[in-house]
């Protein structure tokens, strides 16, 4: 049963991060990732640094805003402790938020000590980039299930029917890679802006251009890929015989997915601004949580005890759920 306050405080954990990873993309795009210099957790060696830089206010308040998702997610664990018997899968899911927001912390500070900020157009500050956005993507998977399960939705029971979720799961990791492009693609925008989109495709075409605008071309391409895909499953799953709330989380899905695109267009043709930059960053982790939710739901549906086949043994399982 979900407990009355458990839901709404992990419902606002998980906005009060999502404004947080936005405020970290602010940081990479305004340049002001350098702000505190190589030291962390202290800001250019001191707690609270006199007379601040304009960079050095919005790297700060990004710490300071990340230290509190921390203290956040540290009470997501307790009142899961307080509301949950022992083995709940709500516990389970609020522990990994804790881990994820921790390793989090911690390739946020190796990107600032190695120095992987401001204009660093290095390869290693891609490929930390890339490691950073699967973490990002994997906290917010954890938090949302942790609210999602803590809401009263049904979890998974194994054995599961893979032929249902396998899909999605792949969409899941395809996401992950659309990421990863994305935000390597981000950076390229940032540190190498073009003057036109003709200036732009000509940067991606050119064999002496940096690694990180040859890259850019696999974005899009994945990208529609993966969303092809994802709509496809979302709307085949609010047209069959689904629960109210899985229908819900696929025209959901499909709806980000349709949303998503149109922004990514316009971010292309407006040769990606900064606070366009943000809204489609903010939009691409919409579609994570959709997608997420719409995994969480479809499996919940592909166990045992929702397509009749409960079996004895689950019983004990679904007492611990």
């Amino acid at each position: 049963m979900p407990r009355p306050r458990f839901a709404p405080y992990a419902w606002g954990v998980v906005a009060f991060s999502f404004a947080v990873i936005v405020w970290g993309a602010y940081v990479r795009a305004s340049g002001s990732g350098a702000g505190c210099g190589s030291h962390w957790p202290l800001c250019n060696g001191t707690v609270l640094p006199r007379d601040p830089a304009l960079e050095t206010i919005i790297e700060l308040g990004h710490r300071t805003t990340s230290f509190v998702a921390l203290v956040l997610v540290v009470g997501l664990v307790v009142l899961a402790r307080w509301d949950f018997p022992a083995g709940h899968i709500v516990r389970r899911a609020a522990w990994s938020s804790l881990f994820f927001m921790i390793t989090e912390a911690l390739v946020g500070a190796g990107i600032v000590l190695l120095r992987l900020v401001a204009d660093n157009d290095s390869l290693a500050r891609a490929v930390y980039l890339g490691v950073h956005l699967v973490n990002t993507f994997l906290l917010l998977a954890a938090m949302s299930l942790t609210a999602w399960w803590g809401s009263g939705q049904p979890a998974p029971i194994l054995p599961l029917d893979r032929r249902r979720i396998a899909p999605l799961l792949g969409v899941l990791g395809g996401l992950l890679l659309v990421g990863i492009t994305g935000a390597i693609t981000a950076l390229g925008d940032t540190l190498f802006p073009a003057g036109s989109l003709a200036e732009g495709m000509r940067q991606d075409a050119s064999p002496t251009a940096h690694i990180l605008l040859r890259l850019r071309v696999f974005h899009p391409v994945l990208a529609l890929t993966v969303g092809t895909v994802l709509l496809a499953l979302a709307v085949r799953v609010t047209v069959r015989d689904a629960s109210p709330a899985t229908s819900r989380v696929g025209r959901l899905a499909a709806g980000l997915v349709l949303a998503q695109v149109a922004l990514g267009v316009l971010n292309l043709l407006l040769l990606a601004p900064i606070w366009m930059q943000l809204v489609h960053l903010f939009m691409a982790d919409l579609v994570w949580l959709g997608a997420v939710l719409l995994t969480a739901a479809a499996a919940a549906e592909a166990s045992p005890i929702a397509s009749g086949r409960q079996s004895p043994a689950l019983d004990t399982a679904i007492a611990h759920r």
